[in-house]
């Protein structure tokens, strides 16, 4: 019926009608654009977070934590109001049976708020490789209840947050209302990762580029669905107004001899159908090339870390050699050290290193190798953990090639899958090395 009343052949707007469709087929296409962003995001570990977008999962927290002011409790952000009930007499304005415009007395009920306040601003994202630093910059964050309390003029909270004075027609009762984020809340970050400019250290902020910037207590899979109930909602919607002008059109085909209409009630559907279609090859076709994108991006991390890899090597060396030039087993690591800058096939140096550490506790209390040797350990790690992005992305990249109908897409524009990376003695390594 809703249908009929937009798409109307009787002078009714169908201008309308053609927005009620532009605006549900692109909120539509705009939230399964958001789903399949989501999907092809693997999730990292805070330790390699590497520049670009990315997905990760721990609890916030701060060093120094704030304390929530109703509640007391450690939090990295909260938000608290204080708000007074009210009763009085209003005048209201009404039209009496005869047209007259006359006023009366009735009694209202609300509420003011009369004390409020905030704490906002960064924390630290945690899980067990290290921690990122997120700066929502006024980002919407979804927060707990911490605190909720009605209190009357005779309990101690009434007047320890508000004013001592009372608002005109004051019942006596005031609501007292906290919201944030308590240390040790688990949330899932997704977001652009770039370079903090106070320390060597990634950090999670918005930029212009970025596609998808979200910090929520949910979990990736249920924002995923929330997008894909979105996304068909909206496609629903769109399709009213064609659906509706089909189901006139069947309406007058009934009547008199009007059979020739029967065809033509299935061409709007028909042309909404076509109209989707088109667009959602074009943003299946942009989702992939931007996916594409970021498997390049993800092989240039590698190459990245391999550098800085290279350049610790080389102080690592001369460190090393320094100490124990006669040793066999500090010769045959500082080979192998060698080995990795020549070129040689790529293979992890964390298990040599920790071995000459236990083997002569005198270069321990050395301060230079100490530093150089952590570095050079969590830069192993550092490099699985790139390879292992880079796989991720790869199989997500590579299968949506294969899945239906993103083959056929694939297919007919001729993506090749990407190849995942393949290297001797990668095995990842905790970084907290007891020296």
């Amino acid at each position: 019926m809703a249908g009929m009343v937009l798409c109307s052949l009787e002078g009714e707007p169908l201008g309308l009608a053609v927005l009620v469709v532009l605006v549900g087929l692109g909120l539509s296409l705009r939230a399964e654009r958001k789903r399949r962003l989501m999907e092809d995001t693997p999730l990292s570990k805070a330790l390699g977070v590497f520049i670009g977008e990315v997905a990760l999962e721990g609890v916030c927290y701060l060093e120094k934590p704030l304390v929530a002011p109703l509640s007391g409790q450690p939090c990295v952000r909260y938000t608290w109001s204080v708000s007074e009930h009210w009763e009085r007499e209003e005048k209201e304005t009404y039209t009496d049976d005869e047209g007259r415009t006359k006023t009366r007395m009735v009694t209202c009920y609300g509420s003011d708020e009369i004390a409020s306040g905030e704490k906002d601003g960064g924390f630290y994202l945690r899980d067990e490789t290290g921690a990122v630093w997120v700066d929502p910059q006024g980002a919407p964050i979804e927060t707990t209840c911490l605190f909720s309390e009605e209190a009357s003029r005779g309990d101690a909270l009434y007047y320890s947050k508000g004013s001592r004075r009372a608002v005109e027609g004051s019942t006596g009762e005031r609501t007292f209302e906290e919201y944030g984020l308590l240390v040790g809340t688990p949330l899932f970050v997704r977001g652009r990762a770039s370079e903090r400019r106070d320390v060597v250290a990634a950090q999670i902020k918005p930029a212009a580029k970025t596609d998808i910037f979200i910090i929520t207590t949910r979990t990736a899979k249920a924002v995923s669905a929330e997008w894909r109930e979105a996304a068909r909602f909206w496609g629903v919607v769109g399709a009213l107004p064609p659906l509706g002008l089909g189901g006139m059109l069947v309406m007058m085909a009934g009547y008199g001899s009007s059979r020739w209409l029967y065809p033509l009630a299935v061409l709007p559907v028909a042309l909404y159908l076509l109209l989707y279609s088109g667009g959602w090859a074009w943003m299946a076709f942009n989702s992939l090339i931007g996916l594409r994108q970021r498997v390049y991006q993800a092989s240039s991390l590698i190459d990245v870390q391999l550098k800085r890899r290279a350049d610790l090597i080389r102080r690592f060396v001369a460190c090393v050699q320094g100490f124990r030039e006669h040793e066999a087993s500090v010769q045959t690591l500082l080979a192998a050290a060698r080995a990795q800058v020549g070129g040689d096939p790529l293979k992890a140096l964390a298990p040599g290193i920790l071995a000459v550490i236990e083997s002569y506790p005198e270069i321990r209390a050395q301060g230079l190798f100490n530093d150089l040797s952590k570095q050079l350990i969590e830069t192993e790690d550092r490099i699985a953990l790139a390879r292992g992005y880079h796989n991720n992305i790869a199989t997500f990249y590579n299968t949506r090639l294969e899945r239906i109908p993103d083959s056929y897409l694939a297919n007919f524009v001729k993506m090749k899958p990407e190849p995942l990376f393949e290297a001797e003695g990668f095995t990842y390594h905790p970084s907290a090395v007891a020296f």
